[in-house]
């Protein structure tokens, strides 16, 4: 069953209201697919493709794409970002966009995460076609229409541009570092906590959700799952599993319209590391790997929710002390210029408002059965993860990833702030509880 069947849901018709639409013309993932990689330029009717990669990643696959165009008579232009692991920010967009040859008529990026997300900010500038030639399935934006970017020391989603062709050579893909094969996996892990927020969400504040997507990202992730063994055997089949699911996230997210489907506050503990790291130079890992602990640390959080009993005299005290300026003051000391953008995200959102508090509060006790349920239904225990944790070799506390672990509980505080998304550190604020938990 190609991807194309794995992904298909109801288009016009769906329950959710939602037409669901997938923007990418073609993917193409197996053994030696980048041979078929002027066939589809020529398909598309390009004539000079710009192709874009970093030092790494033209080792890895940059090289032989460019020397298949020659062999097949393409003319190209091509930059490689002079690092082997560029940042995210406008330093490495400005060098791609100034090395753009006005001439090309689309943008092929060869590589990840970040050459994918600059790729497409790109091509979304230029009004080019995109191509992405995967290589590593170790992040989940290749079929994504946004960027995961850093701009003035925040971590944002930039709008961008889906990719109109993704490739992913399972030849190039299975020989990618371990560390990048754990990361994609990490990245899948990070699903159970989103389609659970998702879910939850919906119940209280009545947020967009679609049962047809989230089921569609569940059934990648079971794969995923239950091929993880074979990943760090480079597994051609583990490879593709993972490279599949990362795809399927990613196109999840382009029939919702939002992030939710595959992002939730794992994700919110990367983007506050990632955050710290530009700011304070502290030391940042592979999104990935920083999910995947993000996916442990709120399993366990979860966990004791479960076992708490709601108390709405407690919840409206606690929102009602609760000193925004002082907290405010505290988050731009430990993020630094990064807050600012959190701070006046607050101005609009609201979300301290004490009489919105006090709706959402009501919901949340009258629907605690069924939230409780939704959380069994959708995260597995601590205990299961770290086994599979233990299986694929991945980090399991943030001190194992660099992290200083008493920065981790006003991390997982932070997390509230970084979008207008309800997740679980919101749900823990609403509930009085955040700093027990």
């Amino acid at each position: 069953m190609g991807i194309f069947e794995l992904t298909k849901i109801k288009s016009d018709n769906c329950e959710c209201g939602k037409a669901h639409i997938n923007p990418i013309g073609e993917i193409l993932i197996g053994s030696g697919v980048i041979k078929e990689l002027p066939a589809v330029l020529f398909k598309m009717g390009i004539k000079k493709p710009f192709v874009l990669s970093d030092i790494n990643t033209y080792r890895a696959a940059g090289e032989y794409v460019c020397r298949v165009l020659t062999e097949s008579g393409i003319t190209y232009k091509s930059f490689t970002v002079d690092e082997e692991m560029p940042e995210p920010d406008e330093k490495t967009v400005g060098s791609a966009v100034m090395n753009y040859d006005i001439s090309c008529d689309a943008v092929i990026a060869v590589g990840s995460g970040v050459i994918n997300d600059t790729g497409k900010i790109l091509a979304a500038t230029a009004k080019k076609p995109y191509i992405i030639v995967g290589t590593a399935p170790s992040m989940d934006g290749y079929a994504s229409a946004t960027s995961s970017m850093t701009r003035g020391g925040l971590k944002i989603s930039l709008p961008s541009k889906s990719a109109d062709v993704i490739v992913g050579d399972l030849d190039i893909l299975k020989n990618a570092p371990i560390h990048m094969l754990v990361s994609g996996l990490g990245d899948m892990l990070a699903k159970y906590i989103s389609i659970c927020e998702w879910r939850i969400a919906n119940l209280i504040t009545g947020e967009y959700y679609c049962e047809e997507i989230a089921g569609l990202v569940r059934t990648a992730l079971k794969k995923c799952v239950d091929n993880a063994k074979g990943l760090l055997e480079r597994n051609e089949e583990a490879v593709k599993a993972v490279f599949e699911g990362l795809v399927i996230g990613g196109i999840a997210m382009t029939y919702a319209g939002v992030s939710r489907p595959a992002s939730g506050v794992e994700h919110y503990f990367s983007h506050v590391w990632d955050m710290r790291g530009v700011e304070f130079g502290e030391k940042v890992e592979l999104h990935g790997i920083q999910c995947a602990v993000g996916t442990l640390l709120a399993a366990k959080y979860y966990e004791k929710l479960k076992a708490i009993t709601p108390d709405k005299e407690k919840a409206l005290a606690y929102a009602s002390a609760f000193d925004y300026g002082a907290y405010s003051a505290q988050l731009t000391e430990f993020l630094g210029k990064g807050a600012k953008s959190m701070i006046e995200l607050e101005k609009k959102e609201g979300k301290y408002d004490l009489d919105a508090h006090a709706k959402r509060l009501d919901i949340i006790i009258a629907n605690w059965d069924k939230i409780l349920k939704i959380i069994d239904e959708e995260i597995p225990s601590s205990a299961k993860l770290d086994e599979l944790f233990s299986l694929i070799g991945a980090p399991k506390t943030a001190q194992e990833i660099g992290i200083d672990p008493s920065t981790v509980p006003f991390t997982f505080k932070a997390t509230k702030d970084i979008r207008d998304k309800y997740v679980l550190s919101r749900l823990c604020w609403d509930l009085g509880i955040i700093d027990e938990i």
